[in-house]
């Protein structure tokens, strides 16, 4: 019990010296000098204080977007093409992350969506013997155009689809043209016997 106690004594007495204080004091020291050190390392290395504004890149050609970019001295990476869309050019930037406006550092990459150059193919329906009210709405629902022009053939069925013409040629079912264009229906008369 003796032993126990003259070790507590001697870690007293050890607390309270001057020597402890010392290695309080230095490890103190040491521990606020590191993280200092640590903090102007990370700042230099990362580019801490580096702000580049990302500039607006709508509309913009590929060529025009590296040229910008690069000046800058930032990166960028094409993502996807997004769904034609007619009020931007073929092939520019139509959206991109990071935001115009936001704050990046050097080398940043900006992901860009382009324009297609193009609306998509869509198929051509099979609407043979269809109503004309049918045969419209199925065609505007996949994105084409109805012409006002209507052609007729001498056909028993009143407005019924006998087929479907592009640039005043028949197409058949299954041929493929991008969305938004324009087809003609050809219509029975209802006056054959």
């Amino acid at each position: 019990m003796s032993n126990f106690s003259d070790k507590l004594k001697n870690l007293f007495q050890f607390i309270k010296s001057k020597t402890f204080f010392i290695q309080i004091g230095i490890a103190v020291v040491s521990l606020f000098l590191i993280v200092f050190i640590l903090q102007w390392w990370l700042g230099i290395t990362t580019n801490h204080d580096q702000k580049i504004q990302v500039p607006n890149l709508h509309k913009m050609s590929l060529i025009e977007v590296e040229k910008k970019l690069n000046e800058l001295n930032l990166d960028f990476i094409i993502i996807d093409s997004a769904t034609y869309n007619s009020d931007y050019p073929k092939k520019s930037v139509i959206e991109q992350t990071p935001d115009v406006g936001d704050f990046v550092k050097e080398k940043r990459k900006l992901y860009l969506t382009l324009n297609p150059s193009k609306y998509r193919d869509i198929e051509v329906p099979n609407l043979n013997g269809r109503t004309k009210r049918q045969a419209t709405t199925h065609l505007q629902s996949q994105g084409f155009i109805v012409g006002e022009e209507i052609t007729w053939v001498n056909d028993i069925g009143k407005d019924v689809v006998r087929g479907l013409k592009y640039n005043n040629q028949k197409i058949t079912p299954g041929t493929k043209l991008p969305k938004k264009t324009t087809i003609t229906l050809i219509l029975g008369d209802g006056k054959a016997n």
